[in-house]
């Protein structure tokens, strides 16, 4: 706590003065926290002194800030670059070029009070090695203090986190379960998802029954964890190399919810061979065809895609004419016909800009094989033969 207030004064946060009369004092408190590694040991005691609320003036400095992104920095001298990302009072930067790395290192250091770190390796719960081959990201550590948590580190294991002869419903006359207990685990699974897409799925699927779950909706959760429980040194690959294409994959389950029969969309995009963003999402409103429901998925993936162009023109990067992979014809002749007609006419207009992408060769809608249909895992349950092989192809594999 004095380092904290040592700190102040060195840097001359703040001025003490008289309250103007009738204005309100904004209230301060401490907050401790324990710094631990990816190995869960105590590396650093931290006290800070927060405010209730604060007011920044903007100023000017060298850097770029990102128009997407407000907590990205872009510093460029010549062919080399430098990114800065800031998260509360945390800082993660790179550059092209290493001298670049350090002369930032330097200048921060000369004008805050901070420590570096060295070569990230651990952020926000996430465990991260890089190689020669490329970066893995996990979260082993958390994975294994969830299992412990909720009394699940014994028992046998689990090829896949959902069985494919199991239907999930509200199960209304089926016994209640704690839940707390019940929302506790399903949002700490939804936090494990930052770097395990292949439980993706059945986490949201039993999200919807928060409110009133069931025995058998706490068995399918249970499943999970046997299935993390196998899993767990398992985590995102992302290779190292030269191919930087921006392409997603789409995917639909048609009808698939029993209780309302809506469906559900499924989607995951890449840059180059890395899995970069993934969701799993019912849709609002029923589909009466197959292809309704692919093109509605198609529409969700493109404004991720629409997203994520913008995001990377902050890094220097353009893409035109971006491919979305579907395994339905009928959905891909929708979406490259400009006509309405009786077959489309109920659509919500809202998913019809996908059209639009198109026809301004914004946005390609190709087809793919359904072996080949990667967001398949984002759907529905699949086999253990056909989820390990998607697994796999989204870079999910065994970390050492």
């Amino acid at each position: 706590m004095q380092e904290e207030l040592n700190q102040f004064e060195r840097n001359d946060v703040w001025e003490l003065v008289l309250c103007p009369p009738s204005q309100t004092i904004i209230g301060t408190k401490w907050v401790f926290r324990n710094k631990l590694d990816d190995q869960g040991n105590i590396v650093r005691n931290k006290a800070r002194l927060v405010a209730q609320g604060y007011c920044q003036e903007e100023g000017k400095n060298g850097f770029i800030r990102g128009k997407v992104d407000t907590t990205l920095f872009v510093f460029e001298k010549g062919q080399d670059c430098l990114l800065v990302q800031i998260y509360v009072d945390d800082i993660i930067f790179g550059a092209t070029n290493d001298s670049l790395c350090k002369k930032f290192s330097k200048l921060m250091q000369g004008e805050f009070e901070m420590s570096m770190m060295g070569e990230l390796n651990f952020f926000l719960g996430l465990q991260i090695k890089q190689c020669q081959e490329g970066i893995y990201i996990s979260q082993s550590k958390y994975t294994k203090e969830l299992l412990k948590k909720f009394g699940i580190e014994e028992g046998r294991t689990v090829s896949t986190p959902m069985a494919t002869n199991v239907k999930i419903d509200k199960d209304e006359k089926g016994k209640s379960v704690d839940e707390s207990k019940y929302r506790g685990m399903i949002g700490s699974l939804l936090y494990l998802t930052a770097s395990r897409p292949d439980i993706l799925h059945v986490v949201c699927l039993c999200a919807r029954f928060q409110n009133n779950p069931k025995e058998s909706h706490m068995s399918a959760v249970k499943r999970i964890f046997r299935y993390l429980k196998g899993t767990i040194q398992y985590g995102l690959f992302y290779p190292k190399n030269e191919n930087f294409s921006l392409k997603g994959y789409s995917d639909s389950d048609y009808a698939g919810n029993i209780d309302d029969r809506k469906s559900t969309s499924g989607s995951c995009q890449f840059l180059g061979d890395c899995l970069v963003s993934w969701f799993s999402k019912k849709q609002n409103c029923v589909s009466l065809l197959t292809a309704e429901a692919e093109y509605i998925s198609s529409a969700f993936c493109c404004t991720q895609l629409l997203w994520m162009k913008q995001t990377l023109a902050d890094y220097k990067c353009s893409f035109e004419n971006v491919p979305i992979f579907c395994d339905n014809i009928s959905a891909i002749n929708i979406a490259q016909n400009p006509v309405h007609h009786n077959r489309t006419k109920h659509i919500e207009i809202r998913h019809h800009f996908l059209r639009d992408c198109v026809s301004k060769r914004k946005i390609e809608i190709s087809f793919v094989p359904s072996q080949d249909q990667l967001a398949d895992i984002f759907t529905k349950p699949l086999s253990s033969e056909t989820f390990s092989s998607i697994r796999a192809r989204l870079g999910i594999m065994h970390i050492q």
